[in-house]
């Protein structure tokens, strides 16, 4: 694709500012979600398809993806000036997490012609929400080791077993399962398969996860002789391996195509500075500590690197080292930084830290603790901190297995 016209991308960055600017609404009355993965009351889940929705409309998620499955067909940069602007004006998370970050993305690049016509307008618009049906209770990190069993039986799969973590579960309309068609495999990446899968059919059943920090973003997903339509297959029988890990790909931001926004409430490291400001240590600011001041400037300067790696992906003249290092080791930098840099702010607060969400006493209505202990769910998803250094380890610099 061509580079986009200047001027063009300069009115459609202006017109996303404005729109931005007069329909952001940040407080709607209730406790809105920092991440996709703790969305945990209807009312919640409610408001954010609904803006999803109303961001899609108006022509500013989605902008890169064909026109035919609901996009607009620009240059990824238009999206980019998009979302810089959703950035800009502190707009909610989009709710739609999977569909519009990995699964559509799949569809897109491997997906029949059905799949996208049935599937990826409707992930824009939230009209359809996915989940994920990759980890089991009994596995953890061992993903290659799935026994959710799936039988042929005609034009349907015979699905039963279970998956766990499955975010937004109970809301769910598709999930995407890595489930084992063929147990007697010798290789048990072999025997996998990947089927786009209905939740609201008989033998489907999902309960509420209650996670440390008091809501229900996950759920177990049950599957009790499921009939799963056939046509859901993606790829064949018994590459589901091979899909997952393209799906992972996009999960790790390794591979591109997703439809823009963002699915958690990006770090500001700005507001961090402030809070140092504000909170009062021997009875001056926090900030004036030599110490305190030291670790806010590595906090910047590490939220800068991270975003010139970002920038630098996106140019293959500066990858030709390890061209995947970046891509491979971003989702482990991202996720740990986030962590880090919340447990900080937690530590300026003092005793007031040890007030959650609601609490009078809470520094900034408990924002600092809840982010903190929900930053441990993107360090866990999409494989964990020690899978992604065997990762990087392995797959970028060479090192033996072990």
């Amino acid at each position: 694709m061509t580079a986009p016209d200047p001027k063009d991308l300069a009115e459609y960055a202006a017109d996303a500012d404005a729109w931005f600017l007069a329909n952001v609404n940040s407080d709607p009355g209730f406790m809105l979600p920092l991440t996709f993965m703790e969305v945990g009351t209807d009312r919640q889940f409610d408001f954010l398809r609904e803006w999803q929705a109303r961001v899609h409309a108006a022509g500013y998620l989605g902008a890169a993806w064909p026109k035919e499955y609901g996009g607009r067909g620009l240059h990824p940069d238009f999206q980019a000036a998009a979302t810089a602007a959703m950035r800009k004006h502190n707009g909610p998370i989009m709710l739609n997490a999977i569909g519009l970050n990995w699964t559509g993305p799949l569809l897109l690049d491997i997906g029949t012609e059905d799949h996208k016509q049935r599937y990826l307008k409707r992930i824009l618009s939230a009209e359809d929400i996915w989940c994920q049906g990759f980890s089991e209770p009994e596995h953890g990190s061992d993903l290659g080791n799935a026994q959710t069993r799936a039988v042929r039986d005609g034009e349907a799969y015979i699905v039963n077993g279970s998956k766990i973590w499955t975010t937004l579960g109970h809301y769910a309309d598709y999930m995407i399962l890595l489930c084992r068609t063929d147990p007697a495999s010798t290789r048990k990446y072999d025997g996998l398969s990947f089927i786009l899968t209905p939740m609201k059919i008989p033998g489907v059943t999902t309960t509420p996860i209650r996670k440390l920090t008091g809501e229900h973003g996950f759920t177990q997903t049950f599957f009790a002789d499921a009939r799963v339509p056939a046509d859901g297959l993606m790829g064949k029988e018994g590459e589901g391996w091979k899909v997952a890990m393209r799906t992972l790909e996009y999960e790790r931001g390794a591979r591109g195509g997703q439809a823009g926004g963002y699915v958690q409430t990006p770090t500001n490291a700005w507001a961090v500075l402030d809070l140092a400001r504000r909170m009062q240590r021997g009875g001056k600011p926090a900030l004036d500590d030599p110490d305190i001041r030291s670790q806010m400037v590595d906090f910047i300067l590490e939220i800068q690197s991270l975003e010139l790696c970002r920038q630098r992906i996106a140019v293959p003249a500066l990858n030709t080292d390890h061209p995947a290092g970046l891509p491979l080791s971003s989702k482990l930098m991202t996720t740990e930084f986030v962590r880090r840099i919340n447990e900080f702010a937690i530590t300026l607060t003092g005793g007031q830290g040890a007030y959650y969400a609601g609490d009078p006493n809470a520094v900034d209505y408990g924002f600092w603790t809840r982010a903190y202990l929900n930053a441990f769910s993107a360090t866990i998803g999409g494989g964990t901190t020690q899978i992604q250094h065997n990762i990087v380890g392995e797959h970028v610099l060479g090192l033996p297995k072990g």
